[in-house]
């Protein structure tokens, strides 16, 4: 008899190859999705025929035209007010010949922006997008995956403070799980002055003293 594994990996095969024998078909969301924009329209039409000519398969998730391959997201439009992007989901281990992907903040590890300014620009970058959204789609044939390290997130000074004035305080923080205490420390620290940082920490410690998280 075959193994699990075996026969989820003929399955995948053949799911892979009927996919790649379909035309690829427009999504009537995503027309929708086109005609409701207010901005990037032509941009957003001029990227969608390229991704779509790669046989990936599209839909809108997240309020966005998002496309994938086997079921595995690989590419989703996204449009800001001073650019227009196409984000790699697992943009973070592609080869990146170019060097075009762009990492959207400092704690962002898996996926990669490839910016544009207008649609002439996407049109002369067509063959160099094909290419690396085949490569993202070998990626996932391959099931690579993204190595997410998990690293201290820093602790604003004020807050270390009220932690060293207050025991009590100290010890309830560290038994909230890690995901509760990043949410605090990343609250904490975004506010650019110290007076709101102070602020943000004062209203948070009732919270914290009962073992609560930000969102609880």
């Amino acid at each position: 008899m075959l193994h699990r594994k075996s026969i989820k990996f003929i399955l995948n095969r053949i799911l892979i190859k009927f996919e790649r024998k379909q035309l690829h078909t427009v999504n009537t969301k995503v027309n929708e999705h086109i005609e409701k924009s207010r901005q990037w329209k032509n941009e957003i039409s001029a990227l969608r025929t390229i991704i779509l000519d790669c046989q990936l398969t599209e839909d809108i998730k997240w309020g966005k035209p998002c496309y994938s391959f086997s079921r595995k997201n690989i590419v989703i439009i996204q449009g800001f007010k001073d650019y227009f992007a196409l984000l790699f989901f697992k943009g973070g281990i592609m080869k990146d010949p170019k060097h075009l992907l762009v990492k959207m903040g400092e704690n962002t590890q898996a996926g990669r922006q490839m910016r544009f300014e207008n649609v002439q620009d996407i049109l002369d970058k067509k063959s160099i997008i094909k290419g690396y959204i085949f490569e993202a789609v070998e990626i996932e044939e391959r099931g690579e995956k993204v190595q997410i390290k998990k690293e201290a997130t820093p602790i604003p000074e004020e807050f270390q403070i009220k932690l060293n004035e207050n025991p009590e305080l100290k010890s309830a923080f560290e038994s909230l799980t890690p995901g509760r205490q990043r949410a605090y420390l990343f609250h904490f620290s975004a506010p650019k002055q110290s007076k709101t940082r102070e602020s943000r920490i004062e209203k948070s410690i009732l919270n914290i003293l009962d073992g609560k998280g930000m969102n609880d």
